[in-house]
């Protein structure tokens, strides 16, 4: 099955080169371009494309409040947006995790990070660049502090190996390896991390292990 895709990025110089990038494999498809923040999200509206890849900097409305409008708490269905970026210390790209985006990556990650983070959204199994995800949230959470309460329902033992490993960057594949389980069982504790945490995605549970301290000094 193709995987539809928006791009929304302001320079066409940028929007041409992922086009091509994206449109070399056979099961992805550039669906819709978009110039500004808010023809993004008339056009992801309209149109439901599978994946959304959104740059951060735009004008009308910037990549954070794309994200939110598209993907945030109040939205009923919300679409797989993914953050682009040329900073990997950009505040923006922190508040676009926290608004509802399914991963990030940079522009200069090379074409294969993209194409497997556009597949991995598309899949439910959101790609974050592993030098942003260390880097990123140690910056944004380095002077919060922790939690006063945890979740309401505590994690178990294995869950929270399974929100250690995601806060590392890792795979579904990746953790069944590590935790000797199957992927079913990955997914199926992922579902039950979310109820308990009250978040929608793996981005959003990685913010969370980092917020809470989870992560030592990993």
């Amino acid at each position: 099955m193709t995987i539809r895709v928006l791009l929304a990025d302001d320079q066409a110089m940028i929007r041409r080169g992922l086009r091509l990038i994206l449109e070399d494999q056979p099961d992805i498809s550039v669906v819709a371009e978009a110039a500004d923040g808010a023809e993004a999200v008339a056009l992801a509206r309209r149109l439901r494309p599978d994946v959304c890849l959104v740059d951060i900097r735009m004008p009308c409305l910037d990549g954070v409040a794309v994200t939110r409008a598209l993907a945030g708490p109040g939205v009923h269905d919300p679409l797989r947006v993914v953050v682009v970026t040329t900073f990997d210390l950009d505040e923006y790209v922190y508040g676009a995790l926290r608004g509802g985006a399914v991963g990030f990556v940079l522009k200069d990650a090379g074409p294969s990070l993209l194409v497997e983070a556009v597949r991995a959204a598309s899949a439910g199994d959101a790609l974050i660049s592993p030098s942003v995800t260390l880097r990123l949230l140690r910056r944004f959470t380095a002077a919060a502090a922790p939690a006063a309460d945890g979740p309401p329902r505590p994690l178990s033992e294995r869950e929270s190996e399974v929100v250690r490993a995601i806060a590392r960057g890792r795979t579904n594949q990746e953790i069944a390896a590590e935790l000797f389980i199957s992927l079913s069982t990955v997914k199926s504790h992922l579902s039950g991390i979310q109820t308990k945490l009250g978040v929608r995605n793996r981005t959003q549970i990685a913010a969370w292990a980092w917020e809470n301290r989870m992560m030592g000094d990993t």
